[in-house]
């Protein structure tokens, strides 16, 4: 596998699929765009294995998975592309809003 397809980590989302945390989006997008979220990794994969709320992206093929947290904000979400296989994150962040679509 090439260096910038190498999986740093892997889960099964709700719906049975495999995604992947590819090194060079963590290293290069999601820890340069979102510091605070370094060495969140574990926290990121399970926003996507177990989340406690999911929605579509506004992308076709993409979903968002949030999942309440303390630290480093209010939520965390984690979007995910299936538009190849493995599906691949391709952001985190932390957040403090309510997802759109969020009925507690």
């Amino acid at each position: 596998m090439a260096a910038e397809h190498q999986a740093l980590m892997s889960v099964v989302d709700p719906d049975g699929r495999e995604v992947v945390l590819l090194v060079r989006i963590w290293s290069e997008k999601i820890t340069m765009d979102h510091p605070e979220l370094a060495g969140q990794q574990e926290a990121v994969m399970a926003a996507v294995e177990h989340p406690d709320h999911v929605e579509p992206d506004v992308l076709p093929s993409r979903t968002r998975f949030y999942r309440r947290t303390s630290a480093p904000s209010r939520w965390l979400l984690v979007v995910v592309s299936y538009e190849q296989e493995p599906a691949r994150i391709i952001t985190a962040l932390a957040n403090r809003k309510d997802p759109k679509l969020w009925k507690p």
